[in-house]
């Protein structure tokens, strides 16, 4: 294709877009052998936001990562990606996305600037638009002077620029990631999120993660919770953390099965039991905790007041903690 730009869309294409979400997927399913890794699952992704596909092991979000990268391909339902049809046009949805996986995709003994000049060959990106779009994603992630540096030197947080830049040396309107801060320290995690708010607000890239990081999350536009294949909750984060009823009292007593009953009993309220604790939900938890206190002194042994997360947006939403699901387990692959 020489060095000449190329164009996966045309005008009509290209009309369609501009009036459709980034992603609509309708009535998912997947299984690995008798095992629900998706259920009835649906969504939309509108063009512009970062959106998080949040769960612990077990959830789905992984499954979902690899249908909408097209690892592995439909069993049931529909998906359109920038208004590809995925069943049908899958080698067009390849072309259109950029994909960075958790897994290193880097070649170690290669340079910074050979892996991703590399990358934008397999796009049949050549000659002069190769020489710039590279120069592009070595000035944009700050790689510019480690360029002729072999990646196996780099740090962690450094690899992953390099990925990022191999993920977008084909200009992708869609950046989906998988569990992008693995393995990063704070400061690295915090590059990474400061470029991913720069492809959204400069560029108008939408970008799809996952992970299973709460205060990672919590820093998209909005959030997908997925538990046990379902789809739980969808919103902002701060409009899931508006759905739970308030502040957050948890109780350690030496017989939480006891206090419980007398708590629901005498207030009629429904306290839960997790992790050996009585957890409850009221507005102006402060007040309720002077109150409780007075009525069950001798069983109450401690009492922690927080207020709403997206761990108790979970909790209300499943009856567990986060890290309670069970392990996903797909065949060959690990937890999920």
């Amino acid at each position: 294709m020489g060095g000449a730009e190329f164009s996966l869309f045309d005008d009509f294409h290209l009309a369609t877009m501009n009036q459709s979400p980034a992603i609509r997927a309708s009535h998912l399913e997947y299984h690995y052998g008798r095992r629900t890794a998706l259920a009835d699952l649906s969504l939309e992704v509108a063009r512009g936001e970062i959106f998080a596909l949040l769960g612990p092991n077990g959830g789905g979000k992984t499954t979902l990562f690899r249908l909408l990268s097209t690892l592995i391909p439909l069993e049931r339902g529909e998906v359109e990606i920038l208004s590809f049809n995925l069943r049908t046009q899958s080698a067009a949805v390849r072309r259109a996305i950029g994909v960075v996986f958790q897994a290193p995709s880097l070649d170690k003994k290669l340079t910074v600037a050979e892996n991703i000049r590399h990358q934008g060959r397999l796009y049949g990106i050549a000659g002069a638009t190769l020489r710039r779009r590279e120069a592009e994603m070595l000035e944009r992630l700050g790689l510019a002077q480690r360029a002729g540096e072999r990646v196996e030197t780099l740090s962690g947080g450094l690899r992953r620029r390099v990925e990022l830049a191999k993920g977008m040396i084909h200009h992708p309107m869609l950046l989906v990631l998988d569990e992008p801060s693995t393995g990063l320290d704070p400061g690295a995690r915090s590059d990474l999120w400061n470029y991913l708010r720069t492809l959204r607000d400069e560029r108008g890239v939408t970008i799809v993660l996952t992970t299973h990081l709460l205060e990672e999350a919590d820093k998209a536009d909005r959030i997908a919770i997925l538990h046990e294949g379902q789809l739980v909750a969808l919103d902002t984060p701060d409009a899931l953390r508006a759905t739970v009823g308030g502040d957050s009292i948890t109780i350690q007593s030496a017989d939480p099965a006891r206090l419980a009953a007398a708590i629901s009993m005498q207030f009629g309220c429904e306290p839960q039991i997790l992790d050996g604790c009585v957890r409850l939900e009221q507005a102006d938890g402060h007040h309720w905790i002077a109150r409780l206190v007075e009525a069950f002194s001798d069983q109450i042994e401690s009492v922690t007041l927080g207020k709403p997360t997206l761990e108790d947006v979970f909790i209300a939403r499943t009856g567990h903690r986060f890290w309670q699901a069970p392990a996903e387990d797909a065949p060959g692959t690990g937890a999920r």
